[in-house]
């Protein structure tokens, strides 16, 4: 599937500065450039195949995942797999069944065959036990989900942003599903839902300063702590010393503004493509968790501000990535770009837009160390051990039930 893209001849991002070269493991999807002739360009923005084998590998844990939730929401902790199509749709419910089959160490089959007894599936002794962990990961995880949800408001126009939206997210920010009932309430110094025009809302109650720091200045930070102990502060935020000089080959810059950036292995820019990231990556920007309104959306300095308040959404979630359609849905409450798609691909060093799966997906580049997810939270370790169970070959087997290799209707 390939993007068709326009845009202005001079907006450096988006005019890829010399034609890369494939590589294996790297797709590549054709973007339709004009330039200053009027004639259209075909410009290269490369799949990067470390993330797209990162949404590959999710398919089967996030099938057992959900397996697993099926069957911990019922009274019983087990379901009639003649009901599983109401759960998760006809055309899903094959590859569920096929999970189901191949992993016995986590899933428990009675009933059918020669027996007259529907089917039942549960967890098995062993998938019991581990999935029993989940409430002390998720214990762990609550400061975290409350500080994100926190930042998440201070971000928004208004510190306020519709339930429904965040409800739209909230697989990926870790939050449990009853997260209204079951967490909201607990903080009412923090949050309250309102209704506005007939929606429900979820308000900011109280500022928070030390809060309004995003995952990049931190980063920041931290590395310029660690650069002024070992270089005796030859380093500092106010410019860049005579190391720093040479236009860097990978376009990262040390510097108050900067951004990490990370270009496909067969991306090759020119020199005149690097000096114009280098400026960009110089280019000061108002934080991201000031009001929006302020500023000029066509203002290079609001641009670049607009790209900040993306890595900041991203680095609140959990895995940092999200659905296109996900990030699109916010674009009233964060004043997100209008051509969301444009900006994606303009920065490429910084975001990979894949459309691998079943929807269109969002990375932040420098949380992957290739298809691995760099810093893991307690949710994420839980989930990890939870499916590390289908590698094992022991299971239980009950001897007034009968388990066989295939599942038949």
């Amino acid at each position: 599937m390939g993007y068709t893209l326009q845009n202005k001849p001079n907006d450096i991002f988006a005019d890829f500065a010399s034609t890369p070269i494939p590589k294996p493991g790297h797709l590549s999807i054709q973007i339709m450039h004009k330039t200053s002739g009027g004639r259209p360009k075909k410009k290269i923005y490369q799949r990067v195949y470390d993330l797209d084998r990162a949404m590959d590998l999710q398919k089967k844990p996030s099938i057992i995942l959900e397996l697993k939730n099926i069957i911990l929401s019922s009274k019983t902790h087990s379901f009639l797999l003649r009901d599983l199509e109401k759960e998760v749709g006809f055309v899903q419910k094959w590859n569920f069944m096929a999970v189901i089959e191949k992993h016995p160490s986590i899933f428990h089959v009675s009933g059918g065959g020669g027996s007259r007894s529907p089917i039942v599936v549960k967890l098995t002794d062993k998938a019991q036990k581990v999935a029993a962990e989940e409430a002390d990961a998720r214990k762990l995880m609550e400061p975290i989900l409350v500080r994100n949800l926190r930042k998440l408001l201070m971000m928004s126009l208004d510190c306020r942003v519709p339930l429904e939206k965040i409800e739209f997210i909230e697989s990926e920010l870790g939050l449990p599903r009853d997260f209204n009932q079951s967490l909201i309430p607990k903080y009412p110094e923090f949050f309250s839902v309102k209704d506005v025009n007939g929606r429900p809302y979820l308000h900011l109650e109280s500022w928070d300063s030390s809060l309004a720091f995003t995952a990049r200045e931190v980063k920041l930070q931290n590395l310029a702590a660690a650069a002024a102990e070992k270089d005796k502060g030859s380093l500092h935020f106010a410019g860049y010393n005579k190391k720093e000089a040479k236009v860097s080959r990978d376009g990262n810059f040390f510097g108050p503004f900067a951004f990490e950036l990370n270009f496909p292995a067969g991306f090759r820019p020119n020199t005149k493509y690097l000096e114009e990231v280098h400026k960009w990556q110089k280019l000061p920007f108002s934080s991201p968790y000031l009001n929006g309104r302020r500023f000029e959306p066509a203002d290079p300095k609001a641009r670049k501000r607009a790209v900040a308040v993306l890595h900041e959404l991203l680095s609140l979630t959990m895995e940092k990535r999200m659905s296109s359609a996900q990030l699109d849905a916010f674009h009233a409450e964060y004043q997100l770009p209008c051509k969301l798609l444009l900006c994606l691909v303009k920065n490429h060093g910084i975001f990979y837009l894949t459309n691998k799966g079943a929807r269109s997906t969002v990375f932040l580049k420098e949380a992957y160390d290739g298809s691995n997810l760099i810093e893991k939270c307690s949710l994420l370790k839980f989930n990890d051990k939870f499916v590390s169970l289908s590698c094992r070959r022991d299971f239980n087997v009950s001897s007034n039930t009968t388990q066989s290799s295939r599942i038949d209707l």
